[in-house]
């Protein structure tokens, strides 16, 4: 997973409520288990039209937000189903950074567990984001701030374990990994005692 430490660049704003994780990445999209190409997908039902062609008037194809590497949202981003092919597909388009009143928790789990930051606000202060944005934002995970070029616009908390996995580029894999070496002792220690569960044949040591 890559680290997340900051991020500057343009917000673009989709303050709707309730969003989906359908309308994030839609089921005829899910078709692969592999990530990459999804960002085609994301929000496809509202990008395109129905010949295929781009709505100008989506946020996203829009010239100002058409690299957008951080989105402003509504409350209950994410809602709907599991699908981890939501946050896949915001980090094939390029968004590392979604800021929102709140947000459903299992998609909440599953952008930290792929590197991107959901960052929690007040709805007034993702409002007054959303309405001010033209400029660019930069999003800092060592000091959890929001600022633009004015200086600090907004501080922000996430748990200090999810910060640290965040900071590091660490994902559960990452952190089951580091325990290698004691794994390995359990795993030996183990194999003395229970040989049966290993395929060992030391039929005294069987359970009777």
């Amino acid at each position: 997973m890559e680290p997340f430490i900051t991020i500057t660049g343009v917000a673009a704003p989709l303050l709707r409520a309730d969003i989906n994780t359908d309308a994030i990445i839609p089921m005829r999209w899910l078709v692969t288990a592999t990530r990459d190409g999804l960002g085609k997908g994301l929000f496809s039902e509202w990008r395109y039209r129905p010949d295929g062609s781009e709505d100008p008037e989506f946020v996203l194809n829009q010239p100002l937000y058409r690299a957008a590497g951080i989105l402003i949202a509504g409350a209950n981003f994410g809602c709907g189903s599991s699908r981890e092919h939501a946050p896949w597909a915001l980090l094939d388009f390029g968004i590392r950074c979604i800021i929102a009143p709140g947000f459903a928790s299992i998609f909440y789990e599953n952008c930290l567990k792929n590197g991107i930051l959901p960052v929690v606000l007040p709805l007034i202060d993702v409002e007054n984001l959303a309405s001010r944005q033209r400029g660019a934002l930069t999003v800092d995970l060592v000091t959890q701030s929001i600022s633009d070029a004015d200086g600090r616009i907004a501080a922000f908390e996430l748990e200090p374990s999810r910060r640290a996995a965040l900071l590091e580029g660490r994902d559960e894999i990452d952190d089951t990994l580091s325990h290698a070496e004691a794994i390995a002792v359990f795993q030996a220690r183990d194999r003395e005692q229970r040989p049966w569960v290993w395929g060992g044949n030391n039929r005294k040591n069987e359970f009777r």
